[in-house]
């Protein structure tokens, strides 16, 4: 018989974060919905992807103007600092997404994982980025992920934290399953993202409602065919006049929803999730030292796009 393993996980959705909106501003939010996830006895609290701005790359505009407003060029740094000093004094751990410009001048999505202790134990950058580098002038709204950020150059990293053994990606990995398996060959139990989702598709006509079934169905899948617990932090609502997907989930490995948000604002959802949940599918339908095939799988790595049909033996 498996012994649960309790963790209380938080997932902390924010709304709407406008131009003129400072990160003082973004940060105190950040505080207040910690405090209110500590107050729910929780471990670990999750903030969305580029969680201290608005969503920046709708709007065009060059690298340059975009570091000296929305990039962070050391964590924590003045602004952030009494988030961190919160999560020591509460002794809880966070996970953060922001825009992270290097020393070397290196431009990336990035999210941390901070412990208990307000160490941060765990960087990731973005692999999966969306949208396109070109200036789309009869666009609604751009999504130029491709042209502020580089893909990350850290991989899919794992960490043992906070009593379990977490991985992290943000918003655009969760729709692809190599993310989620890279994390779970690694031991992940529990698997973090951020994200900004707007609801409109610019490149053609998508129902809203699919913009909500497709960021679900993604989450639960991938929590069940990994064995792994998962926690999604949506920034949402109407920023300016672009409106984002709420929908902030906490997905247990059975692929069913532990916890959803129900609004487009600020708000904590919370579950007391037993992390040994994950050891029963581990040990059988998912025992990947058992079933899994990785001779079978070898075009997921040597081909990018797809191509014709591989011919087995005549």
């Amino acid at each position: 018989m498996t012994h649960s393993r309790k963790m209380g996980l938080a997932v902390a959705q924010m709304g709407p974060l406008h131009l003129a909106d400072s990160r003082g501003a973004a940060v105190a939010r950040l505080m207040e919905m910690m405090r209110e996830a500590k107050s729910r006895n929780a471990d670990l609290v999750v903030f969305p992807e580029l969680a201290l701005t608005t969503f920046f790359p709708r709007y065009w505009m060059s690298e340059e103007a975009a570091c000296d407003a929305y990039f962070e060029r050391a964590m924590p740094n003045a602004e952030t600092q009494p988030l961190f000093d919160l999560a020591r004094e509460l002794q809880i751990g966070f996970y953060l997404g922001y825009a992270e410009l290097t020393p070397e001048g290196r431009r990336f999505n990035t999210a941390i994982l901070v412990d208990k202790g307000a160490r941060i134990v765990q960087k990731y950058r973005k692999i999966h980025l969306p949208g396109h580098s070109d200036h789309k002038v009869d666009a609604p709204f751009q999504h130029l992920e491709k042209k502020f950020f580089e893909v990350g150059d850290l991989g899919f990293t794992v960490a043992d934290a906070m009593g379990a053994t977490i991985g992290m990606c943000i918003c655009n990995d969760r729709r692809w399953p190599e993310s989620w398996r890279s994390l779970s060959l690694q031991g992940a139990e529990l698997g973090l993202v951020g994200y900004n989702t707007p609801s409109w598709n610019i490149h053609w006509k998508e129902p809203v409602h699919l913009r909500m079934h497709t960021h679900l169905i993604a989450l639960q899948a991938s929590a069940y065919q990994n064995a792994m617990w998962i926690g999604a932090a949506a920034k949402c609502g109407a920023e300016d006049g672009f409106h984002m997907i709420g929908g902030s989930v906490i997905v247990a490995p059975s692929g069913e929803i532990a916890a959803q948000s129900s609004t487009e604002e600020d708000e904590v959802i919370f579950a007391n999730i037993d992390l040994a949940l994950g050891d029963t599918f581990r040990e059988h339908v998912f025992n990947f030292a058992k079933h899994r095939r990785p001779e079978h799988y070898t075009l997921i790595t040597e081909r990018t796009g797809a191509g014709p049909a591989v011919k087995g033996p005549e």
